[in-house]
């Protein structure tokens, strides 16, 4: 006996916290390790924070958000998203069920770790692979 339940696509978006959240935004996941400097949680209005799928202090610091360390930062940092396999999980799993919108305090809308993140996530769902996530990857069986 098949199952007929459609398994929905996870919905992501990108948003910087310091914009004003919107209902389109779904649920509003903050990925940075800090909180964002002189934002209160109420202006913030963000609905989970998920630290550790930030990058480590040590690999933040070292990236500075030089645009010359960019390739770098993002293969690091993707190393460092094989150990969050179970976070990695339930962001998708949430997406799943409507919009998770994940939530940085970087300038630089292109060049930060919740562009990679998306990337991940997206490449763990897709089943397109990056060398982070082919690592993560369980094997499904179909009947």
């Amino acid at each position: 006996m098949s199952r007929s339940r459609k398994r929905r696509e996870p919905e992501f978006a990108l948003k910087r916290v310091y914009e004003p959240a919107s209902r389109q935004d779904g649920l509003r996941v903050l990925v940075d390790r800090l909180w964002p400097r002189g934002l209160s949680k109420d202006a913030a209005r963000v609905d989970l924070w998920l630290k550790e799928v930030a990058p480590s202090t040590e690999l933040r610091k070292w990236f500075g958000h030089e645009p010359k360390r960019w390739a770098e930062f993002r293969r690091r940092y993707e190393h460092e998203l094989e150990a969050h396999t179970e976070s990695l999980e339930r962001l998708v799993e949430l997406a799943g069920r409507g919009r998770v919108t994940l939530l940085f305090g970087a300038k630089d809308e292109e060049r930060n770790q919740a562009v990679v993140l998306l990337d991940v996530l997206r490449s763990t769902f897709t089943g397109r692979s990056s060398s982070a996530v082919r690592k993560r990857r369980r094997p499904t069986t179909r009947r």
